[in-house]
């Protein structure tokens, strides 16, 4: 660590003085620019799951003109939380549909061979249901109208 960067804990030289909240604000910020700095650093060397063409596809299909490969791994990270996050809200979906509709019938199957066996048992299926009650907390409507013209 350089002397000149802000230290974010107290001096033992500071202890006994009162610590003012602009200077740790200051000390805050100091701290979130070192880290956003490091972060910055280690998609230099990420490989997102999504290819850099695709995003690159994407964000010029939009309009977003940028050089930095970093803020496109970036860009590309957010998009693969995003469709992690929304895979695994589904998966929690259909966890508790199938939970909530097998308590009695799965009592009645053999444990052992069979369609009703222990493997089938623990096997979620994904349904467009789950999917689209999933995409309905981020906003997203998928259901397909209740009838059609």
């Amino acid at each position: 660590m350089s002397d000149s960067a802000p230290v974010p804990y107290p001096l033992s030289s500071d202890i006994g003085q009162p610590v003012t909240s602009q200077s740790r604000q200051a000390a805050e910020d100091a701290r979130k620019d070192r880290t956003l700095a490091e972060f910055m650093l280690m998609l230099d060397d990420y490989e997102p799951l999504i290819p850099n063409e695709v995003t690159d596809y994407y964000l010029q299909k939009v309009g977003f003109e940028c050089e930095d490969p970093r803020l496109k791994r970036l860009l590309s990270l957010a998009a693969q939380k995003f469709v992690s996050d929304i895979a695994a809200d589904a998966f929690q979906h259909a966890r508790i549909r199938t939970n909530a509709a097998g308590g009695r019938a799965r009592a009645n199957q053999p444990l052992y061979g069979g369609p009703g066996s222990l493997k089938d048992r623990t096997r979620t299926t994904l349904t467009m249901d789950d999917l689209s009650a999933a995409l309905q907390e981020y906003g997203i409507n998928a259901r397909k109208p209740d009838y059609y013209l």
